[in-house]
């Protein structure tokens, strides 16, 4: 199977490699007629260009894309929930569960099921469940019946070699962080294709360039892309736990602990589960990898000192990294001395840290010594630049970033933009996530007291003001390829991609966090699989939502199956054996819209030990036409319905939000926010309330063309047909070929 297809189906495209195309039919064929009706069940449409290749295919590559794309959809999987044509209620209640207890501790007369349970007569109405209504446990499994009933269809294109190649360039360039798709996409590419001669735009990018080197016994090539000892140990730390950022140690380890603690106190295994972590923290490496580091330390192009000052943040990890990789040892070696006198000073502390001096400088108001420091490193000063207005006043500190500004990265000018109504606004609290943490409010700081309303104001249009007219200078200096711009509708609704580093894999097509679906018809129906490929056990994964009114908030959970506007298809607590199992939740929005609801967060948490089960999926399905569920079996998925859905692919959230409905608007806001607790109830609800506001306040892409056709003079049309400059859904598809635009 050709991993290439995988990327160009999450670029809603076919990659078709060139061997495969055989034939030079001019009508279209029995087998291609086929295929295109087989993709028309999965909700799949083909463009015309498409449709000519697919015509002229082999057989074989026929049948590989449409077994591929059945298993993105997941049709290949279990479907069948825990109770059959579940949209009808069946009254199980608390006094059901507590009567089957008394049952099976008594030995009361009543029907014995497969799991060994005992249900007495008079509590569930059993001829409603594929299993067993007190443990969870499915018995029966069921088929997809309906397909087809998706209004819309998700139209593919033709993919190229070139296109393929094309892509890669535009990942490896791409001026923002990439998302779990996009770096997946990326490390695919990078074992396929030839390594292009491109400028790396990130240093999490550049981590996955320097390990298809490595892979490739050429150390000596990555010798040349380190530039820093920090790049050093975000390489080794990458290679050791997976994570592209450096997270210390101590974080995983508490994170893993919360995970594995239960609200049943017999149950908790957060002890054992720490304990575990710091075994696999440990540090292990051969006397070649070792040799390797030593190497890249000792030649790289920066005076000791330095070195040392960049090293110190991560002071603790180097100690450990400089012990497993027996460093003091190498530095020893002719030729080596660079190394030596790096780690002499490095343990002597005979260096200073620049963060340490502009601490002690603000610390004394000392100003023109602080900005000058600030001033060397205009990144930082771009991330400090709010609490500095606030530390020694608005005026004195834009004037000095003023004079830096042109070598500010665009993404950190359309952040400042983008937040400085949010940080500057004393009754908002604002969601942050600290690394390797969940999301958390934080309340405004505490300095913004000693300013008044107008002040406050003046200081956000300040911040504003001056980094959009730094953008458009740097638009106005390049030469425009027309006088005219179309910018579709949609892109207003889309934002840029900054700042955010989403966690989990969109198999059908990768959009951007914040990125709003308009639902066709009355009801949305959420879906969660899990388990596939796993033994079975016990694995109790949990989907929900918190419906979120005026005054009050209602869920639809385990614990309550139906709600206002909601119905559960029911707790599944069992994994069969390699099939995975279900849960679903419908909404039904004009009930919800009656009875005053506001939002509803879409949720999945990890009720067993430690955190959600990597390759657990969720989404959602929503169509004009009435979507069905299966009286004989309860499946109520069609992959012609979904709309969006997401893969998780490690194992440190407990809880996760994957979506928002605005009950008003009839939209879904698909964000990811990763929270603490095995139920719905552990989530707060500002936690959303205040993700949703910094969504919000996101720049979109067609904002930013806006700007663009501002600062280049271009006039903006109604028509693709009548524009020069021509920018579409279809273009912003590719997320890292936008990031163009944030021009440095």
């Amino acid at each position: 199977m050709n991993p290439l297809l995988t990327v160009s189906i999450r670029q809603k495209a076919i990659y078709i490699p060139e061997g495969a195309i055989i034939n030079n039919y001019e009508s279209i064929t029995r087998n291609t007629g086929l295929l295109v009706a087989n993709l028309t069940s999965l909700g799949y449409g083909v463009s015309e260009s498409l449709l000519k290749t697919l015509n002229n295919t082999a057989p074989g590559f026929q049948l590989t894309l449409l077994e591929m794309l059945r298993d993105v959809t997941g049709v290949n999987k279990n479907w069948t929930p825990l109770t059959k044509d579940w949209l009808v209620p069946t009254g199980e209640s608390f006094a059901d569960h507590l009567a089957t207890w008394f049952a099976n501790i008594y030995k009361i007369k009543g029907t014995v099921l497969p799991c060994g349970h005992n249900i007495p007569d008079g509590t569930f109405p059993l001829h409603r469940y594929n299993g067993c209504p007190f443990c969870g446990k499915p018995f029966e499994f069921g088929d997809i019946e309906n397909f087809k009933q998706g209004s819309k269809q998700k139209i593919l294109e033709l993919w190229s070699s070139k296109d393929a190649a094309d892509f890669l360039t535009d990942l490896l360039s791409s001026k923002t962080a990439l998302d779990a798709t996009q770096m997946d996409s990326l490390k695919i590419l990078l074992a396929e294709l030839p390594l292009p001669a491109v400028s790396v735009g990130m240093k999490e990018t550049l981590m996955a360039v320097i390990d298809i080197y490595i892979t490739r016994n050429e150390a000596e090539k990555a010798q040349a892309l380190f530039t820093s000892p920090a790049d050093v140990l975000r390489y080794l730390w990458y290679k050791h736990t997976g994570f592209l950022q450096i997270i210390e140690p101590a974080t995983l380890i508490k994170r893993k602990a919360a995970n594995n603690s239960h609200r049943v106190g017999i149950l908790d295994k957060s002890a054992s589960a720490k304990f575990k972590e710091k075994s696999q923290l440990k540090l292990k490496y051969t006397r070649k990898e070792s040799l390797m580091v030593a190497t890249w330390l000792n030649n790289m192009n920066l005076d000791t000192a330095g070195m040392c000052e960049m090293m110190h943040p991560k002071r603790g990890m180097w100690v450990r990294f400089i012990r497993a990789l027996r460093l003091a040892e190498y530095s020893k070696r002719k030729g080596y001395d660079k190394l030596r006198d790096l780690l002499d000073k490095f343990y002597k502390e005979d260096y200073q840290v620049w963060q340490g001096m502009v601490e002690h400088y603000k610390l004394r108001y000392d100003v023109t010594s602080t900005f000058a420091l600030l001033q060397q490193r205009p990144g930082l000063f771009a991330r400090s630049l709010f609490a500095n207005m606030l530390w020694f006043g608005s005026d004195i500190t834009i004037a000095a970033f003023m004079d830096v500004i042109d070598k500010v990265p665009a993404r950190l000018l359309f952040t400042l933009a983008m937040y400085a109504d949010n940080y500057f606004d004393i009754t908002n609290t604002r969601v942050v996530k600290p690394l390797g943490g969940v999301n958390k409010n934080i309340q405004p700081n505490r300095m913004l007291a000693l300013y008044n309303n107008d002040q406050l104001q003046e200081m956000k249009e300040a911040v504003a003001d001056l980094c959009l007219l730094a953008v458009k200078t740097r638009f106005a200096r390049i030469a425009p390829t027309g006088k005219s711009m179309y910018i579709a509708p949609s892109l207003f609704k889309i934002p840029v991609s900054i700042g955010d580093r989403n966690e989990t894999v969109q198999d059908l097509s990768g959009v951007l966090m914040g990125t709003r679906f308009t639902v066709e018809g009355d009801a949305v129906r959420l879906f969660m699989q899990w388990g596939t490929g796993l033994t079975a056990q016990h694995m109790d994964m949990d989907l929900s939502c918190l419906i979120a009114y005026k005054d009050r908030t209602e869920r639809c959970s385990y614990s309550e199956l139906t709600v206002t506007g909601c119905q559960h298809s029911g707790d599944v607590r069992y994994i069969p054996n390699k099939i995975g199992t279900a849960e679903y939740i419908e909404m039904n929005i004009p009930v919800l819209q009656k009875a005053g609801a506001l939002y509803v967060s879409f949720t999945c948490n990890a009720y067993s030990n430690g955190g959600i089960t990597p390759n657990l999926v969720v989404g959602w399905m929503n169509s004009k036409h009435k979507m069905t569920v299966s009286q004989k079996s309860g499946v109520a998925y069609d992959p012609s319905c979904v709309q969006h859905q997401v893969r998780v692919v490690n194992d440190t959230s407990k809880g996760l939000v994957f979506g928002v409905l605005d009950v008003a608007k009839s939209e879904i806001i698909w964000l990811e926010l990763q929270f603490e607790g095995q139920v719905v109830q552990n989530l707060d609800t500002r936690t959303v309330e205040n993700m949703l506001q910094k969504l919000n306040s996101k720049l979109t892409i067609g904002q930013l063309l806006k700007i663009k056709a501002e600062a280049q003079l271009l006039q903006l049309v109604e028509e693709p047909g009548q524009a020069d400059e021509v920018y579409t859904t279809a273009w912003a598809q590719n997320t890292a070929a936008v990031t163009k635009l944030l021009i440095d």
